[in-house]
């Protein structure tokens, strides 16, 4: 596996893997995450999984750049090949279009195919979480159908809903919490999904499947969850 390191201040180690958005980068990424955080290298505190990086925070005080860029090193060296299935399979219910995906009408028309056929497209694969960011709990999720590519707003939003499920370029995500924001809209899920009072639902990592369901069911869902 070839895997450059370099140093971040005097407090970090970055492994940086292959420069692409994919698949067998993003389960690399997550399976030396979690290789490291088993290992408890000595001074080693917080790691940050990226798209196609991994930084390993630690102490100075504890250790320093050639101990932990030595022992990241080696542990990459010995990770067994990436499994597709890698990771928690976490199912998320959507209800698609009207109020709750308003730009379901637009992602169709773009892609050329009916609204059904886009939420049948959307629903229809798992999704793999390469890394938390912009916001927290938001998910960068990969392996959307490149037929629902889609280009970002000209105009982004100032207000969003926590739970909305977007479309941005190459990629579909989940807002966890109400924010401004420029992604095409095309469901809401009922469930909350960012608390700091619990633990995450979900991880980098992990795999997202979205599940359609109806209005009634978000209603319902929302009250049990107290989304509503």
């Amino acid at each position: 596996m070839s895997i450059q390191m370099a140093p971040v201040g005097d407090t970090g180690v970055l492994a940086v893997f292959e420069q692409k958005i994919a698949e067998e980068i993003g389960a690399q990424v997550a399976a030396l995450d979690a290789a490291v955080r088993a290992a408890k290298i000595p001074g080693v505190g917080e790691t940050v999984p990226a798209f196609a990086s991994l930084l390993v925070r630690y102490d100075p005080l504890a250790t320093d750049y050639d101990a932990v860029a030595g022992a990241v090193d080696a542990l990459a060296q010995r990770l067994p090949p990436p499994k597709p299935d890698a990771g928690r399979l976490v199912t998320i219910p959507v209800c698609y279009g009207g109020d709750f995906g308003p730009d379901l009408a637009f992602v169709a028309k773009h892609a050329g195919l009916t609204e059904a056929e886009v939420i049948r497209r959307h629903t229809g694969r798992d999704y793999r979480i390469y890394m938390l960011g912009f916001l927290p709990g938001f998910p960068y999720l990969g392996g959307l159908d490149p037929r629902l590519f889609t280009p970002r707003l000209q105009n982004p939003r100032t207000a969003i809903p926590a739970g909305s499920v977007g479309i941005g370029g190459e990629q579909t995500g989940i807002y966890p919490v109400a924010s401004p924001g420029g992604w095409q809209l095309i469901g809401r899920t009922p469930l909350e999904l960012f608390d700091p009072e619990r633990p995450p639902r979900y991880a980098a990592g992990d795999r997202i499947r979205f599940t359609a369901i109806t209005a009634e069911q978000f209603a319902k869902l929302a009250e049990k969850e107290g989304t509503a």
